[in-house]
């Protein structure tokens, strides 16, 4: 199936099912980055109940989650999947919810939520920025701009942290000869130094893939993440 088919033929079923009022598509593939093996990440907005039966009737060979099953915030649930040989995600994402997160960030207003997989944590208004940068296929979103409140509250929230976690965190594991703490402690500051600089840009950050290079600061991660600790004073110098 070529890629056009696939797409297709993933929004129309999708698309078909009951709650459903909107799907994207998302990841590398809507930003065009994307390799010929890279998956295909799809947005599933509904409100109200979604028909995860109907996911499953469709028929498709893989695993269809209920909405909160994922831990709920950020992560809702969603489904993996297998079609003609893809690795297909769904992710489901109550609109009611977007849309109050949405609030939130017009008033400068937004939590970290602590995720496996991501260093840093991930911020509640990821989910305004998918809306924002996301293609859509079916039905019909808002695109909203970076709001001004959000960028003003964002980028100190994020700095002061990353400052934090270097003085609180990373300088003692150092001074202790802690180095795996230490370095681990380090790559989550520059991280939050990366989202601080990005809201201060008024660029939405959608996961932490890419996300020290895009903000400037590819020689320091690049030093951490070989496990050359520059000496604290010094990443501290860098993220100050």
């Amino acid at each position: 199936m070529r890629d056009d088919a696939l797409l297709a033929h993933v929004v129309e079923r999708v698309a078909a099912v009951a709650g459903v009022v909107a799907v994207t598509l998302g990841g590398s593939r809507a930003q065009g980055t994307h390799r010929p093996d890279s998956d295909w990440d799809f947005g599933v907005y509904y409100r109200g109940a979604l028909d995860t039966d109907g996911l499953r009737a469709i028929g498709w060979t893989g695993q269809v989650f209920e909405p909160g099953d994922w831990g709920g915030g950020v992560f809702n649930g969603g489904a993996w999947l297998d079609i003609d040989g893809r690795r297909v995600d769904l992710i489901y994402r109550d609109l009611d919810n977007v849309e109050g997160r949405w609030a939130e960030a017009r008033e400068g207003r937004f939590s970290r939520e602590l995720l496996m997989f991501y260093l840093a944590g991930i911020p509640t208004y990821v989910v305004v920025g998918e809306l924002a940068l996301n293609r859509v296929l079916a039905g019909d979103l808002p695109r909203p701009d970076y709001p001004d409140a959000l960028a003003a509250r964002a980028a100190p929230w994020w700095h002061e942290n990353a400052l934090m976690t270097i003085d609180v965190g990373a300088r003692p594991a150092a001074a202790r000869g802690d180095r795996i703490s230490a370095t681990g402690l380090l790559a989550q500051a520059v991280l939050m130094e990366a989202h601080s600089r990005l809201a201060a840009r008024k660029e939405w950050v959608l996961n932490e893939k890419g996300l020290a290079v895009r903000a400037g600061l590819a020689m320091l991660a690049d030093a951490v993440s070989a496990g050359d600790l520059v000496g604290v004073d010094a990443a501290r110098a860098a993220v100050d």
